[in-house]
């Protein structure tokens, strides 16, 4: 049955929620979340996502879909985009143009990318400048402890992976801020301006290499790179290197209710998907999840939902299965259902002004449906038909999970977009359901065992039962 928000409900002993959780469900609600844990510990950045996501694919026995000639009920295939975005299928016994389940989440999350030529000594300290990606208040990505992951591609064609910051030995790095003796003129600046986006300058070095010639904190961090990475200072040029939170995922709350991470918008929603996909053998109706990459900053690029590669990986799809005419990739999208994964706000009672009760999600309740998102007038949102919300619902109490109904905020106090309104473009039948967080795009993210354990047996029935 549907878990209301408003607190009189919560009082009906026949609706899946937290009241009503047994010992045995709480057992597989942590054991869940153990795993979960591991996997953002693993997967900080898209890469690592695809990474982790394909390597507990092919636990579970997928192929490569490249590797593949031809595809028959049953089949378990992944499709990766440029390493940034990876598509999973199980192929169903009906017909493809008869569409497909989908469940889509996305594994970016807000961070600090290092600039194209960032590594610079200002009096005797070592600074890399950085670029934020995404939505984040700057203040909070000061003074924590940061991580660096990425990529190096050198120009004979070697990829040199980094990961500095997240083993004990590691060394950390540090965006600085003004000490409260000297911050007169700070405090006195509205919060969105009190750091500038040039300050967010990391941290990186301050022993010299001293020569007859000069001085330099520079060249020690040079030496370092090219003694470990075999990188030279043009070789930023072509790096993606992001700087991360370097603190681990931990369980919050004397009863570990919770999960404190960095990541969690979305990979909160794309870990419940993933492995819900994974309980599937020979569903009656193909089923797929979609893990893309560039949401945070409007979904573009060759390895975001709006380019058409996920296109490309149903094309290989319906040609291993011998269709090849030329409606049919249309066909099968329009007949097509997916759940957009993406989290929504949570209800914080210390900033309870900005939520309209009625229409809260709040944690502990289930996952949340949107039936849309965009910003005060529904700008930029996918808005869902009645027919379909109403479909999701009935199966989401058919098969006993907890869910509620929410919008993000009062109306005109902001909004957010997913990826539903690129996938409701191109044919198919899209509704947004997702875990609501607290401290969303923060460096530190929570979210409730409860909801996230709901999130994958919501996804679950989808798959199965859409």
């Amino acid at each position: 049955m549907k878990t209301n928000t408003s607190e009189n409900n919560q009082e009906n002993k026949n609706e899946p929620c937290l009241c009503n959780m047994t010992d045995e469900l709480k057992e597989k609600i942590m054991e869940f979340s153990e795993d979960y844990m591991h996997f953002l510990d693993a997967a900080k950045t898209e890469r690592e996502a695809v990474k982790e996501a394909v390597n507990i694919a092919k636990s579970h026995g997928f192929k490569d879909i490249n590797k593949k000639r031809s595809l028959r009920p049953g089949d378990k295939v992944y499709g990766i985009n440029r390493n940034k975005s990876v598509y999973l299928a199980v192929i169903g016994k009906e017909p493809l143009t008869d569409g497909f389940n989908a469940v889509g989440a996305h594994i970016d999350s807000p961070r600090l990318d290092l600039k194209q030529n960032p590594l610079y000594e200002d009096n005797g300290i070592a600074l890399f400048k950085t670029h934020y990606y995404g939505g984040i208040k700057k203040y909070q990505w000061t003074t924590i402890p940061l991580a660096l992951h990425g990529v190096v591609a050198l120009t004979d064609g070697t990829v040199k992976e980094i990961n500095i910051g997240e083993a004990p030995e590691d060394p950390i790095f540090l965006v600085t801020d003004l000490l409260p003796h000297l911050s007169g003129k700070q405090n006195s600046k509205k919060m969105s301006e009190g750091v500038p986006a040039e300050n967010l300058n990391i941290m990186t070095g301050s022993f010299p290499t001293v020569t007859d010639e000069e001085s330099s904190v520079k060249a020690t961090i040079l030496a370092l790179l090219k003694e470990q990475y075999g990188m030279e200072e043009k070789d930023f040029r072509s790096a993606e290197i992001e700087a991360v939170p370097a603190a681990k995922a931990r369980s919050l709350g004397l009863d570990k209710s919770m999960v404190a991470a960095y990541g969690q918008d979305d990979r909160v929603c794309a870990y419940p998907g993933l492995m819900a996909l994974m309980d599937i053998d020979k569903p009656e109706r193909t089923c797929i999840c979609i893990l893309t990459d560039k949401e945070e900053i409007g979904s573009v690029g060759n390895t975001g939902m709006k380019s058409h590669n996920f296109e490309l990986f149903l094309m290989d799809i319906l040609e291993k299965n011998g269709i090849s005419n030329s409606y049919a990739p249309q066909r099968m999208l329009s007949a097509s259902k997916v759940l957009s994964a993406d989290v929504t706000a949570a209800f914080d009672p210390t900033y309870s002004d900005v939520m309209e009760k009625n229409n809260a999600a709040f944690a502990g309740r289930g996952i949340s449906i949107k039936k849309y998102t965009g910003a005060r007038g529904k700008s930029g949102a996918s808005d869902a038909n009645a027919e379909f919300v109403g479909h999701v619902r009935k199966i989401f109490e058919d098969n006993n999970v907890a869910y509620q109904s929410s919008e993000m905020g009062k109306v005109d106090e902001g909004g957010g977009g997913t990826i539903a309104y690129i996938l409701a473009d191109r044919g198919m039948e899209v509704l947004d359901c997702g875990v609501p967080i607290h401290s969303m795009h923060s460096p530190y993210e929570s979210a409730s065992k409860y909801d996230i354990y709901m999130a994958y047996l919501g996804y679950r029935a989808f798959l199965l039962n859409a």
